[in-house]
């Protein structure tokens, strides 16, 4: 697949120092850290390296450019979902597996712009307890699982739209731990029973986040700092039902993995869904989820700078985990970003004995690529 024409580092380069200077004073350093990584990143400003074949009657030469590795960068994100795939593979248990998405309320989704790193934790925190309790009551399927979540930040037109995608295994350990509980064919647990459980979970942290003085409210939201103004806010969603959904179970692990490529290290928007750009505007393709029909693929044209502040919107805080691990003990729920304590060994899957194994590495290459030398290139 070739190399798209127009880029989002080409949008920054060209419009990037004009709306640097317009916004100066408004644009926080982690963003501008971002701008800079895209506009440098596969250029002579970050160096290469020239790579020769051995075969001294070919003697073919490739040139790279180092990559910026930025975690918010379309073009580094490829490779590190391959290396980050790999990993997961050995991993995988030989069941069908769900995928279970939950979103919020726009309300909240606004003062979560406002403190990502508390809501944008306590809303995969909440997702994950939610999806655990439910699964072990004996109502539902009475296992305890392990799970991987995955937070995105944006919807298809770069708008603010939090929620976290989560790839559920259809089945877990018994309370024991000593044999295997799979869900029913086709079904995990009941929607609304998820969506209602999650409300609660996630009303209740936000509440006891503003009674610690961990949430802050600025602008239009800056009334919502008294106790009383911020119980009132919350107090229509406690009636409103959440949108949370299941899609279709996967087959296997095969499709687990290939589905998971598509989510695991995405960005706000990809080269490719982009159209055009010239000194007025910036077209891309977006998704009307409004419409399940083929035609729900549309084209949107905004101005540089709308553009660049809406992609900008979806920088994640330094040191945040936006893929976690969480499983069950006994005990507790325990999230696996690090480590797994030996109390919840017995539910990682690589302790399990059902296991994938990882086929032979093969490679076959006409013409064989060497380093000649690493150097900085002019």
């Amino acid at each position: 697949m070739g190399r798209p024409t127009l880029e989002v580092a080409d949008i920054f380069r060209d419009h990037g120092p004009a709306w640097r200077e317009a916004n100066r004073g408004h644009v926080s350093l982690d963003q501008l850290k971002v701008m800079s990584a895209i506009e440098r990143c596969r250029t002579a400003a970050l160096g290469g390296h020239v790579a020769r074949c051995e075969n001294d009657a070919c003697a073919h030469t490739a040139i790279a450019y180092n990559s910026c590795r930025n975690r918010h960068c379309p073009k580094c994100q490829g490779a590190a979902a391959r290396q980050w795939l790999a990993a997961r593979e050995a991993e995988l248990l030989p069941v069908g597996s769900f995928h279970v998405v939950y979103t919020v309320p726009a309300p909240i989704a606004d003062i979560a712009y406002q403190n990502k790193r508390v809501i944008y934790d306590l809303l995969m925190k909440a997702a994950a307890e939610t999806t655990l309790t439910i699964a072990a009551d004996p109502r539902h399927l009475g296992a305890r699982i392990g799970i991987t979540a995955v937070l995105h930040t944006w919807g298809s037109a770069l708008t603010h739209h939090p929620h976290v995608h989560m790839i559920v295994p259809g089945g877990g350990l018994s309370e024991d731990g000593g044999r295997w509980i799979s869900s029913r064919p086709g079904f995990l647990v009941p929607v609304r029973v998820l969506s209602r459980l999650f409300r609660g979970r996630l009303l209740a942290m936000l509440a006891e986040a503003h009674a610690h003085d961990r949430i802050k409210f600025f602008g239009d939201h800056a009334a919502l700092a008294d106790k009383r103004a911020f119980k009132r806010f919350l107090a229509p969603l406690r009636r409103r039902e959440w949108v949370v959904y299941t899609k279709e179970p996967f087959a296997g692990p095969e499709q687990v993995l290939r589905y998971l490529s598509r989510y695991t290290h995405r960005v706000a928007i990809s080269n490719r869904r982009l159209v055009a750009a010239d000194a007025n505007a910036i077209a891309f393709r977006w998704k009307d989820y409004r419409i399940d029909r083929p035609d729900r693929w549309k084209t949107m044209t905004l101005s540089p700078h709308e553009f660049i502040r809406r992609f900008l919107m979806h920088v994640l805080p330094k040191g945040f985990h936006r893929i976690r691990h969480y499983a069950s003990s006994p005990t507790a729920i325990v999230p696996l970003t690090s480590p797994a304590p030996a109390s919840c060994s017995v539910l990682c899957p690589a302790s399990l004995s059902l296991r994938r194994s990882r086929p032979p590495h093969r490679t076959s290459h006409a013409c064989s690529l060497a380093p000649a030398r690493a150097a900085a290139l002019a």
